[in-house]
């Protein structure tokens, strides 16, 4: 199951003029080592969603100027934070699928780095074969060929 990090932190500006909320933590220690680690949550009881991204030498995820203003935060404000990672993780696939993706580096990876819209969409194609269980395999085979082709979806 997907680790939830509760926190409190202060939100800081970055060298780049944008807004984060600042993660004491690797998140490639707590939900793998990807790309590209998008996350939803809560920042002071506000949904919230984003990409961990290197800021000011550490870690953070970015607050839109809309969002600041619908919630009334800015930069040195202190602030209660949950986020997890969005979308089914490894931990989450079933054997035969996590199987497959740890066999092939490059197919893993890109599945770790897609949205979650597309990662649950291969995994319901191939949890679609439930009359036609020959098929699995054929399927779990197809998205790793996709995957490794730079594809987000099937055709």
């Amino acid at each position: 199951m997907t680790a939830t990090r509760t926190y409190e932190t202060t939100i800081v500006q970055g060298d780049d003029g944008r807004v984060y909320v600042p993660v004491p933590f690797d998140p490639d220690e707590v939900w793998g080592a990807k790309a590209r680690h998008s996350i939803g949550g809560t920042v002071a009881g506000m949904p919230v969603r984003g990409d961990v991204q290197p800021v000011n030498g550490g870690r953070g995820f970015v607050l839109g100027p809309a969002w600041r203003r619908d919630c009334g935060l800015a930069p040195g404000d202190v602030v209660q934070v949950t986020i997890e990672a969005e979308g089914p993780q490894r931990a989450d696939l079933a054997d035969d699928v996590a199987a497959a993706l740890d066999a092939d580096l490059e197919a893993g990876q890109a599945f770790d780095s897609l949205a979650q819209f597309y990662r649950k969409a291969f995994l319901k194609w191939i949890d679609s074969t439930k009359r036609q269980p020959e098929q699995r395999p054929i399927r779990i085979a197809e998205m790793i060929d996709l995957l490794r082709a730079g594809k987000k979806e099937r055709p």
